[in-house]
């Protein structure tokens, strides 16, 4: 059994990583980080026995997912478990200096995703077999100031697993969306003493207790998971709040950023 997993050296992609090896997949590991692959492969591949193959690639290339499958196709490759949970965040007010940023979050996002469903999955028709999972995120539901690129990218990778899991579904393959709330993870540049916190008082959850659900779900054929209490509050109160006051609000926060 194969798995790959994009952005699979560090944060949530890791312990993807981690706990697919701990059930004896082996893995192809997927980051444009070389250090982290140097990193992580190795001691991956001791502890739980498995093979671990680092690929070195920019997600965010127009071309990935095609270069993505000509190089898996050269090794003769084709996972039976595709994770795509490569990405990126940043909180500022969209500015023509943040151009290049948000066109690398629409690549990660939106254009690599769809074309690695488009064509793994297509190999995956062919074989009759094979599980897909898309990291989305809460903040799919929740469109505000700061995050604009990232809750819109979101939003499309929710949507666009739900509708491909139907079209999937025929041909013996799964398509599952993932869309965590906030998770203890570098990627949202909190500090570590906030992270323990939000931790301890449980509005953020660990990668390790996000993954396991996540691959329970996933094994199990779910369309979409939404494993946090706050998936639930948190989205309505935001999108109740009186518009005036969420300006204010962003008016007040925006120049601190």
């Amino acid at each position: 059994m194969m798995a790959l997993v994009t952005g699979g050296s560090s944060g949530i992609g890791l312990e993807f990583s981690r706990q697919l090896a701990a059930k004896g997949y082996d893995l192809i590991i997927v980051s444009n980080i070389q250090e982290q692959l140097d990193n992580v492969c190795g001691p991956l591949a001791e502890e739980f026995g498995v093979k671990v193959i680092p690929h070195f690639q920019n997600l965010a290339a127009a071309d990935a997912a095609e270069e993505l499958l000509a190089w898996c196709d050269s090794i003769s490759v084709l996972p039976d478990v595709l994770i795509n949970n490569a990405g990126m965040f940043y909180f500022k007010e969209l500015r023509p200096e943040l151009m290049g940023k948000a066109e690398v979050m629409i690549g990660l996002h939106v254009t690599t995703p769809t074309k690695i469903c488009v064509l793994f999955g297509d190999r995956m028709k062919q074989r009759g077999s094979g599980r897909i999972l898309l990291v989305a995120s809460m903040a799919a539901r929740i469109p505000a100031p700061g995050i604009q690129v990232y809750s819109a990218t979101k939003a499309y990778l929710r949507s666009f697993g739900e509708s491909l899991s139907y079209e999937m579904k025929p041909y013996g393959v799964t398509v599952t969306t993932l869309c965590p709330a906030a998770v203890a993870t570098p990627l949202y540049g909190l500090r570590k003493d906030l992270l323990k916190f939000g931790v301890a008082i449980r509005v953020i959850h660990t990668p390790q207790w996000l993954v396991r659900r996540a691959l329970k779900g996933m094994f199990r054929g779910r369309r979409l998971m939404k494993p946090s209490l706050m998936n639930y509050y948190l989205p309505p109160m935001i999108k109740f709040l009186p518009a005036p006051l969420e300006q204010m609000i962003w008016d007040k926060f925006k120049d601190k950023i």
